[in-house]
């Protein structure tokens, strides 16, 4: 990840909603009323299909992770569907967005796909899409299921929105456990200058400075792409822990400059363990990095639901990954409220009910949707990376339990 966001990654922007509601609104007229199933069956007896919109990075910096989402998805789709697609007679009818890590992009996608009767979104590999996206489902009454994007800011954001991947906090209480009494202690967050970034800077002054620590920030603009100033900022401030949340493309050159300035010879170095093709990037400073972690291929010691993606994935022709869960937790969220709802998509609050305070068996264990706010209860991973190169694996050195991480219960917007 370093401590990944996907969350990512782009300072979000205000929206002028009014305009985008007149729009939605017209929009919805052609495809059917409120709450009503048009040409689509998310309705009571037929067998019409249930629109899913995902709204996710296909392209952009973010693609890996928005891959790995997709192909979670679909994997989870087919579990919890039991091969079939559909959920009481009703097929379940994807169709897929691409906004690139923008947030303007996203909200576009996301009332395109409204003004066609979808009345379910998921998604979000960044957080200043989730962010984006989040209002513009409570505006139309739809159900949304964020994901990757880590930003906390997305719990609690509203009635409508959920989220199937962890958050900040999630990541940040799984950093605290490797330093113990934080009291007296210096604490330097290196991050990206965006919606990620600033969440994990957020999460450190409230987990680690609420612990009696003193904490600072580097901040780095997303669009950088020479690291070495930002590099020799966080070794200058004499951390006595350097905690490094950064995803996206620029993860290599971030790492080389580290490794340039010695950085981990001088301070203790936390970060998220990010995807496996991340893992030749850290060189020998692999082993002297303490990581935490979301997910890696193997973590959860072979549950039903992980070995069921492990296998559906790699038929497939590709591998588990960092945000492949996320994909499936959301595919297990979504056939969940439909089923609760005999296949019907027709009355988004019901979906949301259904959703609320549910406890399942999820890729990493057992997960649980907190009703309060919609935060995802879940384990997080204390990792360690042996060998260089190609030779890099990681190891769960111990599982947090998902109430070691479980974030405070945010208030919720409405």
């Amino acid at each position: 990840m370093p401590v990944t966001d996907a969350t990512h990654r782009r300072p979000a922007r205000r929206l002028a909603a009014l305009a985008a509601c007149a729009l939605l609104a017209a929009g919805c007229a052609k495809a059917g009323t409120a709450g009503t199933p048009a040409e689509t069956g998310g309705g009571g007896g037929g067998t019409g299909p249930v629109k899913v919109g995902l709204v996710y990075s296909r392209t952009g910096p973010l693609a890996a992770y928005g891959k790995q989402y997709l192909e979670g998805f679909k994997a989870g789709l087919a579990y919890a569907t039991k091969g079939t697609g559909a959920v009481d007679g009703h097929p379940v009818e994807i169709t897929e967005q691409d906004d690139a890590g923008d947030p303007a992009k996203a909200v576009s996608a996301a009332k395109d796909l409204i003004g066609k009767n979808v009345r379910i979104l998921a998604g979000s590999t960044a957080s200043g899409v989730a962010l984006q996206v989040g209002p513009i489902a409570a505006q139309n009454k739809v159900l949304f299921i964020s994901g990757p994007a880590a930003a906390d800011k997305v719990t609690g954001l509203n009635k409508y929105t959920f989220r199937s991947g962890r958050q900040s906090y999630q990541d940040t209480r799984a950093a605290a456990s490797f330093i113990g009494d934080a009291k007296g202690k210096k604490v330097t967050v290196l991050a990206q200058d965006n919606a990620f970034g600033q969440a994990n800077v957020a999460a450190v002054k409230e987990v680690l400075g609420g612990g009696g620590a003193s904490v600072d920030a580097v901040l780095a603009p997303p669009s950088a792409t020479d690291l070495t100033p930002f590099a020799t900022q966080a070794k200058a401030a004499k951390p006595d822990l350097l905690y490094v949340a950064w995803a996206g493309d620029t993860a290599s050159a971030l790492w080389t400059s580290l490794n340039q300035q010695d950085v981990f010879s001088a301070t203790k170095v936390v970060t998220g363990l990010d995807v496996a093709a991340s893992y030749p990037l850290f060189g020998p400073a692999a082993e002297k990095i303490d990581f935490l972690n979301h997910y890696f291929a193997g973590a959860a010691g072979g549950t039903e639901a992980e070995l069921a993606m492990t296998d559906a994935v790699t038929k497939a022709g590709s591998k588990p990954d960092l945000f492949t869960p996320d994909g499936f937790t959301a595919a297990q969220m979504v056939v969940h409220a439909l089923e609760a709802n005999k296949g019907s998509d027709a009355d988004t609050d019901a979906l949301v009910k259904a959703l609320e305070g549910w406890s399942f068996d999820g890729v990493k264990g057992r997960l649980t949707v907190r009703a309060e706010d919609h935060a995802l209860l879940q384990p997080m991973f204390q990792v360690k990376l042996t060998g260089t190169g190609a030779d890099a694996k990681p190891t769960a050195e111990k599982v947090l339990s998902a109430d070691q991480v479980a974030p405070p219960v945010a208030k919720s917007a409405g």
